[in-house]
């Protein structure tokens, strides 16, 4: 349904010197990004924080522009469209975004109603007893009761801002819903029913999650195929059960090892990463971006960049010495 090929940005560090020859260093927050969503298909995103998830989802969403690359929606290139432009373009109203902090994403000025109202005003153009409806509809599929629509952001607890913003996302009914950790920020027990609200939506919406976290555990139970990211770029993809079960890159492998299971003794070493990560600024292409912490690098990692493998059928990994054996 949506296809990345090759997305990279990247932001200019530091002040223009005045009369400066030399150009200005820039951070690569992503670098050269693939990745396809097929439809009603869930694919996680992880990785730890700064390693350019919330950018590459910002992208995808077309909130912001990318340096280069393509977006291929419904046949159409969207990364040719400038972020400020696609506020008003068809798309908008198929790609919508839950955002992880869900009160800060709402209005304080816009009652419960008027927050999901706004995406259906603006692009569905409803009006009246219709645009009530759809409000009314939205918000009954996410489970938050109609008396509470009235109230103001400060009036509802987590949880229930945490529905307005999905019932928001949904309003104008989108074939990709991307979620950047819409849980993080709720109680345990409240990202439990969010995350079944979740996947009962999907069901009966037939929607494709790109969903965002940190909690490796949710993205194993819930989705479909993984990607994880180091230093901006998918260092490993493919089925989600595959991936946590044999890990072929050794980033995911210590991502994997550091999984809590209660009341399970784990078997075998884990992979305990040392060293500092290599600075996303201006980085060495020829380079592996994990040499310096990877546990199974050697000198080659460090003068030449690492190579596309497939470990199995409908997976990648980019790495010298990928782990191809289970465990």
């Amino acid at each position: 349904m949506l296809v990345a090929s090759s997305l990279s940005k990247r932001f200019p560090v530091g002040r223009p010197r005045l009369f400066a020859r030399a150009r200005r260093p820039l951070l690569h927050a992503v670098d050269r990004v693939s990745l396809a969503i097929g439809a009603g298909e869930t694919v996680g995103l992880v990785g730890e924080s700064g390693c350019g998830k919330t950018t590459l989802t910002r992208m995808l969403a077309r909130l912001i522009d990318p340096t280069e690359g393509r977006i291929l929606f419904g046949g159409e290139d969207l990364a040719a469209i400038p972020a400020a432009r696609f506020a008003r373009h068809p798309a908008r109203a198929a790609i919508q975004m839950v955002f992880q902090d869900a009160e800060g994403s709402i209005n304080p000025r816009f009652t419960a109603f008027e927050a999901i109202a706004a995406p259906l005003r603006r692009l569905r153009g409803l009006r009246g007893a219709a645009l009530a409806a759809s409000v009314e509809r939205a918000a009954e599929r996410c489970g938050l009761p109609k008396e509470l629509l009235g109230r103001f952001p400060h009036q509802l607890s987590g949880g229930q801002k945490a529905r307005v913003g999905i019932a928001r996302a949904i309003a104008t009914e989108p074939t990709l819903l991307i979620l950047d950790e819409p849980t993080s920020a709720l109680d345990v027990s409240v990202q439990v029913v969010i995350l079944h609200l979740l996947a009962e939506l999907r069901r009966a919406l037939g929607m494709s999650y790109l969903f965002v976290s940190h909690d490796l555990n949710v993205v194993r139970l819930i989705c479909d195929r993984v990607a994880v990211m180091y230093l901006g770029r998918i260092v490993e993809e493919g089925p989600a059960e595959a991936v946590f079960r044999s890990p072929a890159h050794p980033y995911t492998r210590a991502l994997v090892d550091s999984i809590a299971i209660p009341g399970q003794k784990r078997a075998g070493a884990r992979i305990r990463l040392t060293g500092d990560p290599q600075s996303p600024i201006d980085p060495d292409p020829e380079a592996c971006r994990f040499h310096g912490r990877c546990p199974r690098g050697e000198a080659l990692c460090g003068r030449a960049a690492p190579p596309e493998v497939s470990p199995a059928p409908g997976r990648r990994a980019l790495c010298h010495f990928p782990l191809l054996e289970p465990g």
